[in-house]
C-alpha cells in the first residue's frame, strides 16, 4: 500500500523526541538538603529502577534514594 508522503504533521520533527521522552517516567531521586531532590536516573520499568537503586544502596550507603514515577517532565509533549 502505499504511503501518503505528501502529508506532514505539524509536530513531526518533535513528536518522536517527545514519545521517547515519554518512555521513561520511572526515576530514581536522591534527596538533598532543603527538601530539595535530584534525578539520578531513569528508567521504562520499575523493576530496573528497583535493581539500580539496590546498586546505589551499596555503593553509597550514606545517601537517602527513593523510587519515584515522574509524569510531569517539561520535555513530554503529549
Amino acid at each position: 500500500m502505499p504511503q501518503n508522503t505528501d502529508y506532514k504533521a505539524a509536530n513531526s520533527e518533535t513528536q518522536p523526541i517527545a514519545y521517547k521522552a515519554r518512555l521513561n517516567s520511572w526515576a530514581i531521586a536522591r534527596f538533598l538538603p532543603d527538601t530539595q531532590r535530584e534525578i539520578v536516573a531513569r528508567f521504562r520499568s520499575r523493576s530496573d529502577a528497583d535493581g539500580y537503586m539496590q546498586h546505589l544502596s551499596q555503593t553509597t550507603p550514606n545517601a537517602t534514594f527513593m523510587i519515584v514515577f515522574d509524569c510531569q517532565r517539561d520535555e513530554a509533549v503529549i
